[in-house]
């Protein structure tokens, strides 16, 4: 028989909102929303693979900039050696772009369009298939060209295109797989050590004498909170993964949350507006029970009255906003040096690039964090 059950999950729609209250007066306990089973694959495999994956995750805009302006870069370097002087070097330049553009753009799509696909091959057709595909889209802009110029059509024209196509693939996809590789670098994954280690030990004491105290009193409830406190220090304690779902996210910050309102009961407001539909967006791992911490720590704890903390994730398009907002009233007992917003605002920049926002709208009442990521 388990040591914990695991509660049932919630109904589904396409908003899930619901606001804690303290129900139990006597600790100040509130019924936390149901959370959804956790699926032990979908944590342990999180990593497994990522980095291959993650390699082909080129739809960002910043990617694609830094692509065009590469390849780019190389025709005006080849062009130059080419011409006798600056007319015949724009002439190339002009003829050049119109080719490469759409063969890198053409390219980046097919990339985009199979990155599901290719992580499964393995190198020796992998690399054989996006250097054809890189050669092919070579010989459709040139194409493009024939349309739009009096330029014939010859087979050494097409030879060299088609050349110069494959290995500009072969290039890029080298690129992409060292970016992908050194995207967890050691000072990365120290700061994502050292938020894991974050969480206080008085934290702990506390979470563990409340236990104590509710075992006489009500020990479904204690059991409860026993089961929040292993499943936040099996996440926190774990093996670091390259990224994690946003409905893990979510359910680690509700348990988190679940804990802290057995302490502050009605001091303590909180409300959540989901979004079902936005919980594939991934994420770097322990990105939002830091910030709904600092919340709590900030927004809740030093105000006799407490505060209110409203989380929300919605779906926009291809992306997905998280919206954390938190009432602000007296200053922190202990003042906070901003390590953990830095910290989630490093990793947000390592894994999405320009794809990700992270803005701060701070007022003498009010504090919300607004994150951007690509679904």
């Amino acid at each position: 028989m388990p040591l914990f059950k695991r509660r049932p999950a919630p109904p589904q729609g396409h908003w899930q909102e619901t606001t804690q209250r303290s129900q139990w007066h006597t600790f100040g306990a509130t019924e936390l929303p149901p959370l959804p089973a956790l699926d032990p694959r979908t944590r342990d495999g999180a990593g497994a693979g990522a980095s291959d994956a993650q390699a082909f995750d080129v739809c960002h805009v910043g990617l694609v900039l830094r692509a065009v302006l590469g390849v780019h870069g190389v025709l005006a370097l080849g062009a130059a050696l080419m011409a006798r002087d600056g007319g015949q070097w724009l002439a190339l330049m002009a003829q050049g772009t119109v080719v490469t553009m759409f063969a890198v753009l053409a390219w980046l799509v097919g990339v985009c369009a199979g990155k599901r696909l290719w992580p499964r091959l393995t190198a020796g057709v992998l690399w054989p298939l996006l250097m054809g595909w890189g050669g092919a889209a070579g010989l459709l802009g040139l194409g493009l060209l024939n349309l739009t110029s009096d330029e014939p059509f010859t087979a050494w024209r097409a030879t060299g295109v088609l050349l110069s196509g494959a290995a500009a693939a072969g290039v890029l996809l080298a690129w992409l797989q060292l970016r992908a590789h050194s995207q967890r670098p050691a000072d990365a994954l120290a700061q994502l050590v050292e938020l894991q280690s974050r969480i206080r030990p008085h934290f702990l004491f506390n979470t563990l004498n409340s236990a104590i105290a509710l075992v006489q009193v009500d020990p479904a409830r204690a059991e409860s909170v026993l089961e929040d406190l292993a499943e936040l220090f099996r996440v926190a304690l774990g093996e670091a993964s390259e990224a994690v779902s946003l409905g893990e996210e979510v359910e680690l910050a509700q348990r988190y949350l679940a804990i802290e309102q057995i302490r502050f009961g009605d001091r303590l407001r909180v409300r959540w507006q989901l979004d079902p539909q936005a919980n594939g967006a991934r994420v770097p791992p322990l990105l939002l029970q830091p910030l709904v911490e600092n919340a709590v720590r900030h927004g809740v704890e030093p105000n006799d009255d407490g505060g209110e903390l409203q989380v929300t994730t919605q779906r926009r398009g291809d992306q997905v906003e998280i919206r954390i907002v938190n009432t602000v009233g007296a200053p922190a007992r202990t003042p906070g040096h901003g390590l953990a917003l830095r910290n989630v605002r490093q990793r947000l920049a390592l894994m999405h690039d320009v794809a990700a926002r992270f803005d701060v709208d701070a007022s003498a009442h009010r504090y919300a964090l607004r994150i951007l990521v690509p679904l």
